[in-house]
């Protein structure tokens, strides 16, 4: 009896250790190690238990391990019921988080479209035939013509929703997948994707100045939570190539681990963003309201996806400057 004691009784002890530190915050209190390692220890104290009643007449020693499997049985439980919990703290608190650590890889996505926006713009109004370079054949023609292409989508809401819905996300997931080719993928789908819409805006405002406004008017609705999910997943894509090229004191599996999992949230998060997004260009953008409803809109949308992003799930322990750390 006292042998099977001295053997035991430091995993028991280590076991009421971790859960202790589960009183509060749950499983989510442990480290993945320690997770395994709480596992491991309630299989043994289960057995453990099996063999004091089978071995032992103690009724403290019995009563004892059968109160610590079950206590310890409950935390495993409870966690695994909690799939509608770890939904609600991804989006109240782990998204934001993450986006706030690694802010530093959307700001330059957003550098790279922007700078590359702003050079389609200008090379498209000192020559028409970037459009051409750009991959918009014909559309020189679609604006003299006045056609309003977009105004389709009101005519079928519901499959010009779920096709756009389902090509935006694929659009933020390539510039994602790019940026693993050590970030020179996502920089160049940034750069095109910024010279496409600049050469747009551009050759609109040269040959139909109305035609501009109206296009402009159609896009500003979606277009600031769209745009913003393009340069999410970018700089997503860019941490994975940034790990890849220099992964710091860590190993670069270890690196690439760290850097997947936030890269994986951002562009998770983005999917359901651009379900909003989706939603907003396939009724709302090409409807007849006036353009101070769409711009309304954009503006309203764009405040409360970066006011979440900057403030939710945020707490003391937070420094307002986190994403200029090196993580």
């Amino acid at each position: 009896m006292n042998r099977f004691l001295d053997q035991k009784k430091d995993n028991w002890q280590r076991l009421e250790d971790l859960l202790e530190m589960m009183k509060v915050s749950g499983i989510r209190a442990l480290s993945r190690m320690e997770v395994r390692e709480f596992g491991d220890l309630y299989r043994r104290a289960a057995a453990d238990l099996a063999i004091a009643r089978a071995e032992t007449r103690d009724p403290k020693l019995i009563n004892y391990l059968n109160s610590l499997v079950i206590r310890a049985h409950g935390k495993i439980y409870r966690a695994e019921g909690q799939g509608a919990s770890l939904i609600i703290d991804f989006f109240a608190r782990d998204l934001p988080a993450t986006f706030r650590k690694n802010w530093r890889y959307m700001a330059i996505a957003f550098g790279v479209f922007a700078a590359f926006s702003l050079f389609g713009f200008i090379a498209t109004w000192v020559n028409l035939d970037f459009t051409h370079f750009v991959g918009l054949s014909g559309i020189t023609e679609e604006i003299t013509s006045n056609d309003h292409w977009w105004t389709s989508l009101n005519k079928s809401n519901q499959t010009g929703a779920s096709f756009i819905m389902s090509n935006n996300i694929l659009v933020t997931i390539r510039a994602f997948a790019l940026g693993a080719l050590f970030g020179v993928g996502a920089f160049y789908d940034l750069a095109f994707e910024g010279a496409r819409l600049g050469s747009v805006f551009a050759a609109c405002y040269k040959l139909n100045p109305p035609f501009g406004n109206a296009l402009a008017s159609f896009v500003i609705g979606h277009g600031v939570i769209e745009l913003s999910c393009i340069f999410f997943c970018g700089g997503a894509g860019m941490m994975i190539g940034y790990a890849i090229i220099a992964p710091g004191d860590l190993t670069r599996a270890q690196a690439l681990k760290k850097k997947g999992m936030d890269a994986a949230k951002i562009v998770v998060g983005c999917a359901c963003f651009l379900v909003v997004a989706g939603t907003i260009e396939g009724f709302l953008s090409p409807s007849e309201l006036p353009a101070y409803v769409k711009v309304a809109t954009g503006i309203g949308t764009g405040i409360a996806l970066y006011s979440y992003l900057l403030i939710a799930g945020r707490n003391s322990g937070e420094p307002a400057d986190q994403g200029l750390a090196d993580n």
